[in-house]
């Protein structure tokens, strides 16, 4: 260990109020993580951007396009477990998200070679593409769990909803930078470009991770009774029969899954429905407006959620309560979209259903710390990897959909028609109750 590593002997035991990182750092790991999502979405919605663009250049079918956008998930699915959840539970989550971060990066900043090259398979071209976005999705798909792992072992149990709900809103951020800086640079220079300045701003992101917020903890003063139960909790197996058995867990999971379908089909689908269907809309209008509801709601719905708690209403009624705004807000939009063709409903629309998720994110998003504490990282890696499931097969069917029937309303309907299934599952089941 670093000699200049300095330990404090401060409590004989360990207190769950009380915080490892203290005020200072708590403040340079918030901006440091929520830049560091803002990247990461800044560089997942890259593609959905582009696509219209490369498509028509490529000559990409929407079956293709599809495929190609979908298979970032099948990526995503595989590393949130052991890699996102059980490796930053045990060596610390900081070290995955840089060793990410460098991944995800450089990948997108290399994409237009990607695509330049892939037409030199032939046949191959399409399958290329999509491995390379297979291995794009395995980085990105450690972070959140990786990020969850990192502030439940450095923060009070009082603290870490309200932490993580906040990064969450990074996702807009995200989103918000590629589309009004990825439209600029699109309209002015040119796909390839997009992907360029994206990926070397996420590049320039890692290195701010390495150099400035994991260099400040070499001089961190450590409470070593929390240090050795902190460790010691990361190095036991995760009791994954008893989170099995318990339908809570479930309720979980599966909602998560139901809300998580909506949020990529639109993630991916967005930018091609407005090119499809308003030719003439403004490209940083549609790729903006829809996403600057996000962080407001997220903290709207961080108050509601504190005003609840401090008028002593359980944590699993609160939970169910604030999900429960989520799935009204995004139905009834769904609904109202598959019944219009007026650009400027359509547009309100989104901005409601993406605002919804700031909901999500401070309900069944933060569930995973209610039932699981001690095994946060894992637990939420196995959530998102489930959630990741309907997002590459609702992602792909949607372009499938497209390309036979060219029904947007069909694919709305049946975003709603899942989401109600996890509203109910909730509802019923669901619990903020710890299990282990």
């Amino acid at each position: 260990m670093d000699d200049k590593i300095k330990f404090s002997l401060l409590r004989n035991e360990l207190v769950d109020n009380q915080s490892v990182w203290n005020r200072q750092e708590k403040r340079v790991w918030f901006i440091t993580l929520l830049t560091g999502t803002c990247m990461l979405y800044s560089t997942r919605t890259t593609m959905p951007l582009l696509v219209p663009s490369v498509a028509a250049e490529a000559k990409w079918s929407k079956t293709d396009s599809g495929t190609v956008l979908s298979s970032f998930f099948w990526g995503y699915t595989l590393t949130q477990v052991v890699v996102g959840g059980y490796f930053s539970d045990r060596f610390g989550g900081q070290r995955v998200i840089l060793f990410a971060a460098i991944g995800w990066s450089l990948l997108t900043f290399l994409m237009p070679n990607i695509i330049w090259e892939a037409p030199y398979f032939k046949s191959y071209a399409i399958p290329f593409i999509v491995l390379v976005r297979i291995i794009n999705g395995a980085f990105q798909g450690v972070h959140f769990p990786s990020m969850i792992s990192l502030t439940s072992q450095n923060l009070c149990s009082t603290e870490r909803t309200s932490f993580f709900g906040l990064l969450t809103s990074g996702s807009a951020m995200g989103t918000l930078l590629t589309g009004i800086l990825g439209s600029f640079v699109l309209d002015y220079f040119g796909w390839s470009y997009v992907f360029r300045v994206i990926g070397f701003m996420g590049f320039a992101w890692a290195l701010i991770l390495r150099y400035y917020a994991m260099a400040g903890e070499r001089n961190r003063i450590i409470n070593v009774s929390r240090l050795c139960v902190n460790n010691k909790s990361s190095i036991d197996n995760v009791p994954w029969l008893r989170y099995f058995s318990r339908l809570s867990f479930w309720a979980c999971v599966l909602t998560h899954a139901c809300e998580m379908n909506c949020f990529f089909v639109l993630l991916s689908w967005l930018p091609t429905y407005f090119h499809d269907g308003f030719p003439h809309a403004k490209g940083w209008v549609v790729n903006m407006i829809p996403w600057l509801s996000l962080p407001p709601s997220t903290f709207f719905a961080k108050y509601l959620t504190g005003h609840l708690l401090a008028r002593d209403w359980s944590t699993s009624t609160v939970r169910k309560i604030i999900q429960s705004c989520c799935f009204a807000a995004q139905n009834l939009a769904l609904f109202t979209m598959s019944r219009t063709s007026d650009f400027y409903t359509a547009l309100v629309c989104m901005t409601l259903i993406i605002g919804g998720t700031g909901f999500h994110n401070n309900a069944v998003t933060v569930n995973p710390q209610d039932l699981a504490p001690s095994h946060s990282g894992s637990v939420f890696g196995l959530m998102n990897t489930v959630g990741a499931v309907p997002g590459f097969l609702g992602v792909y069917l949607a372009g499938h959909i497209l390309e036979v029937t060219q029904s947007w309303p069909m694919v709305f309907s049946a975003a709603a028609g899942i989401n109600l299934i996890g509203w109910f599952i909730f509802i019923v089941f669901g619990s903020a109750e710890a299990i282990v």
